[in-house]
């Protein structure tokens, strides 16, 4: 059996998110219209800049805009943008994380991607750093290779969960042994699912989940990473103030 390691991207390897990266290339390419970042995505941009909203708002509310802004484009366009992005910003990543992976690789462990983000940016970000496989949210398109303003998520728990179990039976995982790394709600599934959950810079929803959680608050290892220093944490050490 192998061992996996299971990586959010946004938030979690990405220092920010990688949507937002995208989501502004296409307004300079005029493919977004400007009026869609200033009066609908920067609000809530805003919100969570001042902690006065919820981090994943903001995501969400870029992803309901960018899925109808590809409908019609053709898949080369977007995987252009999607090289595009990860030339000029790949390398803004958690330095913790960078080293987990390098970490993982010289145990020969099996590294998979399991992203929110669109699938175009996730292949990109996934040969940049050697991953073994990935998952992203998945564009839908036509026989022309067109989107169709159609998406299969990749952002919510119940999708993360079967995308490990799909990789667990695809490359004979022992998921009791294995690891996963990720920072929102989106990702608690993962951490139930492996022997080995670590939150990175974890929202205050994720907290509250492990710490309601007796079986995950006992395996989980916290993660915070500020400046140059890196802080390493159990939930027993936590509390919501």
């Amino acid at each position: 059996m192998n061992i996996g390691a299971f990586f959010d991207i946004d938030g979690t390897l990405y220092r920010e998110g990688l949507i937002a990266e995208i989501f502004k290339k296409l307004v300079k390419y005029e493919i977004i219209e400007p009026e869609k970042w200033y009066n609908e995505v920067r609000p809530e941009y805003q919100k969570w800049d001042k902690r006065q909203g919820n981090y994943d708002n903001y995501l969400l509310k870029m992803a309901d805009i960018y899925i109808q802004a590809v409908k019609g484009l053709h898949k080369s366009q977007v995987e252009f943008i999607a090289r595009r992005v990860v030339q000029q910003k790949g390398d803004r990543v958690y330095t913790y994380t960078r080293d987990r992976i390098t970490w993982h690789k010289a145990k020969g462990h099996k590294i998979i991607i399991i992203s929110g983000s669109p699938e175009e940016l996730v292949k990109e970000m996934a040969l940049k750093y050697g991953f073994d496989d990935y998952k992203g949210a998945a564009y839908l398109m036509d026989n022309e290779m067109e989107y169709t303003g159609e998406v299969i998520p990749m952002w919510d728990s119940k999708s993360k969960r079967e995308a490990i179990l799909y990789f667990k039976d695809k490359y004979h995982i022992d998921l009791s042994n294995s690891y996963a790394y990720g920072d929102t709600a989106g990702d608690f599934s993962m951490f139930k699912s492996v022997g080995n959950p670590i939150c990175i810079n974890p929202t205050r929803e994720l907290i509250k989940k492990v710490l309601e959680d007796e079986e995950v608050k006992n395996k989980i290892k916290i993660v915070v990473e500020r400046k140059d220093v890196i802080y390493g944490l159990n939930a027993d050490c936590l509390q919501i103030l």
